[in-house]
């Protein structure tokens, strides 16, 4: 079936009633939107019948109905000769069709000088326009007309207005600074009791501090130029005295990034040191970039980006290279509107592993990246056919392809497992350090698990306080993941009426200060001869620690523990982990007390 066949059908429909017509205005607008309208391609009578269709019906559509269909985000509107056109109709036709077109660069430079002027003032508030698009807006004199909020009025709502406001004569001052109304005397000064009696406080202080610090600047000079100087007993200006903070090493960070590759939002330890920095050059050679061109391509094209080459400048702690990956984000009606992702430190060349371990993860990675190519492909067209994107499906279908995904994602799931467990056990990777509190992980893991444990008479026993404190020295992310796969594996093999006890404490040991937890191991898994291959699987339980059983979640905690400088094993009916501290440990015992 042929475009014209398409738009002759349409036009050959008589539109009656107001949804009929409603109906066909949507047709002509599909028909119309796909891509540019070519002479050649159809019959020119046909096309400026449609034209002349659409015309009719928005005298009879009112202007607020069809700017709402033009903003449905259930078609395409890409082109140029629709644009032209419904610029010249009512300014919310011609406004929403202007922010709905998805139009290439070159589409835009030449339709943009053929606008109305007052439809080109539309486009200032659109933010997912090509650079050299908004280059030209700004070359016709095209801005956004809206001013920022003054800075005083948010800090104080009482500033603003004498900012704003022209100058007036002088205001009596506020019922909370009294005058006493004296007589002045005759020359001219006011009395002392003419000044309000707070203004006066707050000036015999002011100068009391200020001759203080003269007093201290003369006896300063005075003691230097006697002899030598006694830092102990001369007085030293407040400078320097504060201790520098150490820093700590960042290692990544989440971001969200605007339509124009600007870093506008970071995690609250990062976001003073990286917003407001382009994760590319906008033009070539300019030096406000800091990616490759590889991401610049990406970040055009609305690409995800997948392992991007990065240099951030600026201070210590964020200073080299980096690795970026990161998704594209669009608005419900489907324009771009930035991307999000996370930075994290490039691996060390001089430093990387080459060995026969490192060649033998980087095979199994291979083999998993061909796995999750056709596993991601079902997933998608099953999330395609579930959320009816090209179309209505029935019912059972969705249902179907519903579960087909979810499916997918588990699949996905156990893949990642099985890439970090090749990569801990090879070390290819280690844990990032951070700091974490393992007692706060253990009691928001156990409250988890409760609801789902508690019908069957089963739980975690904590013997150790609500207010305990144990700072460790993993990556709060890694630490929670790993707290996760062991008390999960640990609940999912519960019988009714079992409750593991968990016990944690500080440890002095060969390796230095180390935080131990101990558990008790389930009736099913303290009968496995070797527990960390175990095949134990609990259908009826709504608990999953991982797609591999419990014998491999453990194997993965044990490899995580591993590569944290800690250790999970078995000491005969419990399970016990071990991982470094971060605090001395004279400080500890108190935090554990009873």
């Amino acid at each position: 079936m042929f475009f014209d066949d398409r738009l002759a059908t349409v036009l050959r429909q008589r539109a009656t009633g107001e949804a009929s017509l409603r109906t066909q205005y949507r047709q002509l607008l599909d028909l119309l939107g796909k891509d540019r309208v070519h002479p050649r391609a159809s019959d020119p009578s046909l096309l400026a019948a449609a034209w002349l269709r659409m015309d009719a019906l928005a005298e009879a559509i009112p202007a607020a109905t069809r700017a709402q269909i033009i903003r449905e985000p259930g078609w395409r509107f890409r082109s140029p000769d629709l644009a032209s056109h419904l610029s010249d109709h009512e300014p919310e036709v011609a406004s929403a069709a202007l922010n709905r077109a998805e139009l290439t660069s070159d589409d835009w430079t030449a339709l943009i000088p053929r606008l109305p002027v007052r439809a080109r003032g539309f486009l200032r508030l659109r933010r997912d326009l090509p650079i050299d698009v908004e280059a030209l807006l700004s070359r016709l004199g095209v801005h956004d007309r809206g001013l920022p909020a003054p800075a005083a009025a948010e800090a104080d709502p009482q500033v603003a207005p004498a900012m704003l406001a022209p100058a007036a004569e002088p205001s009596p001052p506020p019922p909370s600074a009294p005058i006493l109304l004296h007589k002045a005397p005759e020359d001219g000064r006011p009395a002392a009791s003419a000044i309000p009696i707070r203004q006066r406080d707050r000036d015999e202080n002011g100068r009391t501090e200020i001759s203080a610090l003269v007093e201290r600047i003369a006896q300063f000079r005075r003691t230097r130029g006697d002899g030598p100087v006694d830092l102990e007993s001369s007085p030293r200006l407040p400078l320097d005295e504060l201790p520098e903070r150490n820093q700590r090493t960042i290692s990544s960070f989440g971001f969200a990034a605007d339509t124009s590759g600007r870093i506008a939002w970071a995690v609250s330890d990062v976001a003073p040191m990286v917003v407001g920095t382009r994760l590319f050059a906008s033009s070539p050679g300019d030096g406000d970039g800091t990616g490759h061109a590889s991401l610049a391509r990406a970040f055009a094209r609305r690409q995800p980006i997948t392992g991007g080459e990065i240099r951030l400048a600026g201070a210590p702690a964020i200073m080299g290279d980096w690795i970026v990956d990161a998704e594209p984000r669009f608005s419900k009606e489907g324009h771009f509107t930035g991307y999000f992702g996370r930075f994290r430190r490039a691996p060390d060349a001089a430093n990387a592993s080459t060995g026969p371990e490192a060649r033998e993860a980087d095979r199994i990675r291979q083999l998993l990246h061909e796995l999750r190519t056709p596993v991601t492909a079902v997933q998608g067209y099953a999330e395609v056919i579930q959320q009816q994107l090209f179309g209505p499906a029935p019912h059972e279908y969705r249902a179907l392809a519903a579960a087909i995904a979810a499916d997918a994602a588990r699949i996905l799931a156990g893949f990642e497992e099985l890439d970090r467990l090749a990569r801990l056990e090879t070390g290819a990777i280690r844990i990032e350090p951070g700091e974490a509190d393992l007692a706060a992980l253990v009691r928001r893991t156990a409250a988890q698990l409760d609801p789902v444990l508690a019908p069957q008479g089963a739980g975690l026993a904590l013997a150790f306080p609500d207010t305990a404190t144990l700072l460790i020295g993993l990556d709060p992310e890694d630490a929670e993941a790993l707290v996760w796969r062991l008390l999960a594996s640990l609940g999912a093999a519960c019988g009714g009426g079992e409750r593991i006890a968990v016990q944690l404490d500080p440890l002095i040991g060969a390796g230095g200060a180390m935080a131990r937890l101990v558990c008790a191991l389930p009736v099913r898994l303290a009968a496995e001869d070797n527990l960390f291959a175990a095949t134990t699987r609990s259908a009826e339980s709504a608990i999953n620690a991982g797609l591999f059983g419990t014998g491999f979640a453990l194997r993965l905690a044990r490899a995580e523990a591993r590569a944290a400088d800690g250790a999970l094993r078995r000491d005969g009916a419990t399970l016990v982990l071990t991982l470094p501290l971060l605090t001395e440990i004279p400080a500890l015992p108190s935090a554990l007390e009873a």
